[in-house]
């Protein structure tokens, strides 16, 4: 324990003399991933009391913001079944946690997103999920948090959604119970793994499908902390791994909502016990968050 918090302090203190030009709370966005991916929580399978403890904690987020919700106290329940391993499982009472700001401008909408649960206890192993996906949830928590107090043009909901591990079932739940005609819905923004990448890369996934967005993200693929890369959503053109429908943005573009969905490649403790709090890389991601909200403002005053 002396040597995690020893290593955030100097990570917080190298960082220090770049406070002044980051726009998220860097502090605040290393501690919200540091407990998401606790043991405490116990990796955040669907219905455990590691979940239920998740969705208090987003849902106290959300209060102390102020933000609005079109959901009782936040809350989207859900049901679904799972036929992972050939049997079929029935799960009653999943949760989406539902955030809302209303745009200064605009009644279109941007969906802003991220799954917080993950694989949880298998066998006598738990799996944290540090990477996938503390760090998207706690990266939805910085945005909402910036702009509860810059507000958008565009009116945002910001989404964590559940068992995205176990098919995105929390995303196709949003989509089938989404509380405005999706045709207000203008951009999908998908955060699934952006806390680690030894190439300094984050992946910016969309903008072949959805080529009106290329121009909006390609004045961030040059000089920034982080390399923006675009691809691996059409494989004819890129070669790449096709991640079109590797996460929860899938369940929007199949209702013809363009997305950007922002990524790292997999590692070497993807899906593994490994994926801990002690694995990732603190400067990669609060500079990868910094540099999603960056794009995220310049597509909100330009879409």
């Amino acid at each position: 324990m002396y040597r995690i918090i020893g290593y955030l302090s100097f990570v917080l203190f190298f960082m220090s003399g770049e406070v002044h030009s980051q726009q998220v709370d860097s502090e605040r966005l290393l501690a919200d991933l540091k407990y998401l991916a606790s043991e405490t929580l116990e990796g955040r399978k669907p219905l455990s009391q590691g979940s239920l403890m998740s969705r208090e904690f987003i849902r106290d987020r959300f209060k102390e913001l102020q933000l609005t919700s079109q959901y009782e106290d936040y809350t989207q329940f859900f049901d679904f079944v799972s036929s992972r391993g050939g049997v079929q499982t029935s799960y009653e009472g999943a949760a989406n946690i539902i955030g809302f700001i209303p745009g200064a401008l605009s009644e279109k909408i941007i969906v802003v997103m991220a799954h917080y649960d993950h694989l949880g206890k298998i066998n006598d192993q738990v799996f944290l999920g540090a990477d996938d996906n503390a760090s998207g949830t706690a990266a939805v928590l910085a945005l909402a948090e910036y702009f509860s107090t810059n507000r958008p043009q565009h009116s945002m909901l910001f989404a964590l959604v559940d068992a995205e591990e176990m098919g995105h079932h929390g995303s196709k739940a949003l989509v089938q119970d989404f509380p405005f005609p999706m045709e207000q819905v203008a951009l999908c923004i998908n955060m699934d793994m952006v806390s680690r990448s030894d190439d300094n890369v984050l992946w910016a996934v969309g903008t072949n499908r959805y080529p009106q967005l290329k121009p909006l993200i390609e004045p961030f693929t040059k000089d920034q902390p982080v390399q923006l890369k675009m691809g691996h959503d059409n494989k004819e053109l890129d070669g790449l791994q096709d991640w079109t429908f590797s996460s929860d943005h899938a369940a929007f573009h199949r209702k013809g909502v363009p997305f950007i969905y922002f990524g790292v490649d997999d590692h070497e403790d993807y899906h593994k016990v490994t994926d801990t709090f002690e694995n990732i890389q603190p400067e990669f991601f609060v500079n990868a968050v910094n540099l999603i909200l960056k794009t995220l403002i310049s597509m909100d005053e330009k879409l």
